[in-house]
């Protein structure tokens, strides 16, 4: 097996792609190949020997600009996840350290996410927390068990999981979240203690209940920092400060020059300054039972995300992202971070692309953006001790709305409606039971759907267009072309398996019902890609009972490996070699002309590599 080694390119900065094997090469010395094998787990060996003054230039404005927008967001994501504003702070440290030594992604920003924090807060629902204590040690086992999954998963080279998440999936999967998670803000944005919850018509109850108690001073200030973020972010060409940091800016002075609190305004007050403390998980085999469902969400869509925006961003450059380093390096980055009191982590769409956007040609952006995340809470805590919490509703709310998908489905139903009924069941499963549960139901209704299509793949009757010789296309969608008298020509688009030659021997019957007059049958195989012994068996089956209707078989078209598994069943004599064709044409020349086909043709058309 071989896997891609990210090399670098001395003249641009980047990182080119080249082979490399997992087991040694003879001759190869034993340091060499130990040193191969580090530089797989710890990229950072690939690229930092040839790291040059020109990328520093590069990569300290790009960490700066990601820290400054880290500070405010990191604060407003530990608020989803109901844990203390510094935990986010936490979260954006060790973890983007571990991830810029062990990923592959040179523009990556980990660190406190939307999505993960409203997962981490469903898990502290799902175990019924109430103490502020209990609530962090949760969130931060949370990490650790994540991490050990995501890392498990990397060893074992399961990186094509991320498969079993479609599009569809996390269109409805997120947009749902997006809603639930602004929908939680409401209660900071007004002022006003509602019952934290992951199910839409709960928090509609709530919110009906409470409406008279809203403080409208709150109020005011949170949908002031709406609207300047919006503002903000129309004139982003302009201004290239982080609207985030202009509103938290704002929003503090105020309340500390107009004295808000004193009206009611609630703020974050005192920070803990200093940086998070070596604090092993508290590890209960009552709490990792009940977090395992919410863990194995987390890492998988923690994964996807992270490996999404990756991608994206890789194809515009000379470096290729390795899905299952990319795994290790996301557990690794949980597991220390959930050991300095992180809760869970992993890339964060709107920071990367910012990181990208500023010019950061290495993972030296994101330690030196850890760096000024680890200077805040070293010097300048104190700083946010008058930031009112609608503030950080505000930027909460701007953020994930954004991330409300309304392209897709309206695409999907003009295109593809069966995938947009998946879009959409994900979605309401999301938005009225739970978070698991609508990526769990995603999940099974996709895995299901594809199912019932390798079941049931596309059969055709063919017919020859009159005016390109030798074309054959399918019979619906041509209703004007003429069919042969006493021919039947099919095609079956998909490999003949045991799931699906039941439907194979189902559709041959249906058609010949339809057509009693048949005399001959041509089953065109240029679209079966692999047979099995059920498939062998089903063929078999299929040819004695047309032979029973004194119809005659023809094979058109197999392609290698196809005549290979007919050679080696046995099959080629039940068929007969002069019953195979190379094409459609040739079967019907030899139809309308015995043996008027050249031998060679036959030969060609049941050549197979088995003896």
């Amino acid at each position: 097996m071989s896997v891609r080694a990210c090399g670098f390119d001395s003249r641009s900065g980047h990182e080119t792609t080249q082979k490399s094997e997992h087991s040694a090469p003879r001759g190869t010395p034993a340091r060499s190949y130990l040193y191969s094998v580090l530089k797989k787990f710890f990229p950072i060996l690939e690229w930092l020997p040839n790291y040059k003054l020109s990328n520093l230039k590069a990569d300290i404005p790009a960490g700066i600009t990601v820290g400054i927008m880290l500070i405010p967001q990191g604060m407003a994501y530990a608020m989803i996840a109901g844990l203390p504003v510094e935990f986010g702070l936490y979260a954006a440290l060790i973890p983007q350290v571990i991830y810029a030594l062990t990923g592959t992604s040179r523009h990556l920003a980990v660190g406190p996410v939307a999505m993960d924090s409203l997962l981490v807060a469903a898990g502290l629902t799902t175990i019924s927390v109430t103490d502020q204590k209990d609530s962090i040690s949760i969130a931060i086992l949370l990490a650790f068990m994540m991490g050990i999954i995501q890392f498990t998963l990397g060893i074992l080279r399961a990186g094509f999981l991320v498969n079993f998440l479609s599009k569809p999936i996390i269109s409805g999967f997120t947009s749902a979240a997006a809603i639930i998670i602004a929908a939680n803000q409401i209660s900071n944005l007004t002022n006003v203690k509602y019952l934290r919850t992951t199910r839409l018509q709960d928090f509609t109850a709530e919110a009906i209940t409470n409406l008279p108690k809203t403080h409208t001073p709150t109020l005011v200030i949170g949908v002031t920092a709406i609207v300047i973020i919006i503002a903000l972010t129309k004139l982003k060409s302009r201004i290239k400060l982080p609207s985030a940091l202009i509103v938290v800016t704002l929003g503090t002075f105020s309340v500390y020059y107009f004295d808000m609190q004193m009206i009611g305004i609630d703020i974050i007050r005192e920070i803990p300054s200093g940086l998070p403390e070596f604090t092993p998980p508290n590890i209960s085999s009552h709490d990792i039972y009940q977090l395992i469902p919410i863990s194995l969400t987390l890492a998988l869509v923690a994964f996807m995300e992270a490996y999404s925006i990756s991608k994206s961003i890789e194809e515009r450059y000379e470096y290729e992202i390795n899905p299952n380093q990319e795994l290790r390096a996301l557990g690794l980055a949980n597991i220390f971070g959930s050991f300095f009191q992180s809760y869970p982590t992993t890339g964060g769409f709107s920071r990367t692309a910012v990181n990208e956007q500023a010019g950061a040609s290495t993972p030296i952006s994101s330690l030196i953006a850890a760096s000024l995340i680890a200077i805040t809470l070293l010097f300048f805590t104190e700083l946010f001790f008058f930031l009112p919490k609608t503030v950080l509703a505000a930027i909460i709310i701007t953020a994930v709305l954004r991330l409300i998908d309304f392209k897709l489905p309206i695409s999907l139903l003009k295109s593809h409606k069966t995938e947009a009924l998946l879009l959409l069941a994900t979605f309401l499963t999301t938005l009225f039971i739970g978070m698991v549960e609508g990526i769990t139901t995603g999940i099974i209704l996709s895995v299901a759907g594809l199912v019932y299509r390798k079941m049931n793949p596309h059969f055709a009757e063919l017919c020859e267009l009159g005016e390109l010789d030798g074309v054959y296309r399918n019979k619906a969608r041509f209703p004007e072309a003429k069919i042969r008298e006493g021919v039947l020509i099919i095609r079956f688009d998909a490999p003949l398996n045991f799931a699906n030659h039941k439907f194979l021997k189902e559709s041959i019957k249906t058609v010949l019902e339809d057509r009693p007059q048949t005399k001959s049958v041509i089953l065109c195989a240029e679209s079966i890609s692999y047979i099995d012994a059920s498939g062998i068996s089903a063929l078999e089956s299929i040819i004695n009972d047309i032979d029973k209707s004194s119809i005659d078989f023809r094979l058109a078209a197999a392609i290698g490996p196809v005549r290979d598994a007919i050679t080696t069943s046995k099959l080629i004599s039940r068929i007969g070699v002069t019953k195979c064709f190379t094409s459609i044409k040739n079967a019907l020349e030899d139809l309308d002309n015995p043996g008027a086909i050249n031998v060679n043709t036959n030969k060609i058309a049941t050549q197979s590599e088995i003896g």
